[in-house]
């Protein structure tokens, strides 16, 4: 399971929890301009948007979980085990895309929503395996710019966009009904609550943090849902790249997962194994890991964005601490 979410403050800045029991290898990968990426159907794109985000690399292919482009367009997937639905068969008159290419062909080519919006329109989504061992993942996906978000979901009915105001996205249900479930929270607040319960009894606030009261803390997705909206709503930071950074951080922090909270299998325990922030304006792509919580940098700028050669920085997972005396 997995939370996205989006936070603008000087700049704008987009990243995710992945959320699982194991690590396939992922590493922070930076696809340049010149670098070949091959479409099963769409030809081999030979120049385009220079692309930086984490990826397991497959047979010298990124399968990337979450990314930005150079223009600052974002897009990651998370699991939609259940309701994800793909094509079987290629569709003249459409972009017939597998699953598996969908980040790097919405991102190598748009620069913003906009654009995404009007490839999205021209696909046909396929359920083509990357290989036999590697079945197509049941993701949705949630895209942004430092305008807009929106959400991306494949079911049997066809492919639907929506509009996304809350600015995050995670698992389960359907994201209309995520969004409605908000309606049960509107009475959250980051203020201390007033007795609206009767005049009849001296009830009154005997702790700080009240207004929040309800706010569900269990790791389900409509739960990480409803948590992740209402901090990012409430969040204020200053507009310095380390403030912004850290901010983010801890929004997302809101829905981390601890090691023997959530049993997934006899002994087996999903836990946040990597959480990102990358500021899509500059490039800078943060992370830290289940068993690192100090911030690590990736700049794709500081690298040769006309290379034709992938770029990978595998990630930093053992704890550093700083001893200070």
């Amino acid at each position: 399971m997995c939370t996205a979410a989006t936070y603008k403050t000087a700049d704008f800045y987009f990243g995710r929890t992945l959320d699982y029991e194991s690590s396939y290898g992922e590493e922070i990968v930076i696809l340049p301009r010149k670098y070949k990426l091959p479409f099963l159907h769409m030809g081999v794109s030979e120049q385009h948007y220079a692309i930086i985000g984490t990826a397991h690399i497959a047979n010298g292919y990124p399968l990337f979980y979450d990314a930005v482009n150079e223009k600052g367009l974002c897009m990651a997937g998370l699991n939609f085990v259940g309701n994800a639905c793909y094509a079987a068969r290629t569709a003249d008159d459409s972009d017939n895309v597998a699953q598996y290419e969908f980040i790097p062909w919405i991102l190598s080519q748009c620069a913003d929503t906009a654009e995404a919006r009007a490839f999205i329109q021209r696909l046909n989504l396929l359920d083509t395996p990357f290989h036999a061992q590697m079945p197509a993942a049941q993701l949705h996906w949630i895209i942004a710019d430092k305008n807009q978000t929106i959400t991306v979901e494949s079911m049997a009915d066809g492919i639907h966009v929506y509009e996304n105001p809350a600015g995050v996205l995670t698992n389960n249900p359907p994201f209309p009904e995520q969004m409605f479930r908000l309606n049960d929270y509107m009475h959250l607040s980051p203020k201390q609550p007033q007795n609206h319960f009767s005049t009849e009894l001296p009830l009154r606030s005997y702790s700080r943090g009240m207004g929040a009261l309800g706010l569900p803390g269990d790791l389900s997705s409509q739960s990480r849902f409803v948590r992740a909206a209402f901090v990012r709503a409430n969040s204020v930071s200053g507009n310095s790249e380390t403030e912004s950074v850290s901010q983010f951080f801890h929004i997302l922090g809101a829905v981390d997962q601890q090691r023997g909270c959530c049993e997934v299998k006899d002994g087996q325990y999903e836990i946040t194994i990597y959480t990102s922030c990358c500021n899509a304006d500059k490039g800078i792509y943060y992370y830290t890991t289940y068993n690192n919580h100090q911030i690590s940098a990736v700049h794709m700028h500081h690298e040769n964005l006309d290379s034709s050669q992938l770029v990978c920085c595998p990630m930093q997972t053992k704890e550093q601490i700083c001893h200070q005396n």
